[in-house]
């Protein structure tokens, strides 16, 4: 079986940080980071699920629901990721969002 925990690691301090973060730092930039990040993640996720389709995206929740919802994304990767480097990659993309989030 796969060792997703890097990832739900790396994803669940991004939440937590954006939970601590002030409404200003959201509203600037954090937030729409979280959102991208969430969006990316659920279509990885759907191409994996359903090959061939055309994939939905995950609506804007506002800024105090992005750290779950880029929770709820990854857990969902976590469980349709097939190799080590499927998840070094989706950690390379938390960190990413996180420190362009600037949290």
């Amino acid at each position: 079986m796969l060792d997703t925990t890097p990832l739900t690691q790396a994803v669940d301090h991004f939440a937590d940080r954006l939970r601590a973060a002030p409404q200003s730092r959201l509203q600037r930039s954090a937030a729409a980071e979280a959102l991208a990040l969430a969006r990316e993640f659920a279509r990885w996720t759907q191409r994996a699920e359903e090959p061939g389709t055309e994939p939905r995206e995950m609506p804007d929740a506002g800024m105090f629901a992005v750290a779950d919802q880029i929770l709820v994304a990854a857990h969902d990767l976590a469980l349709v990721l097939k190799s080590d480097d499927e998840v070094a990659e989706a950690v390379r993309r938390v960190e990413e969002a996180r420190q362009r989030a600037g949290v």
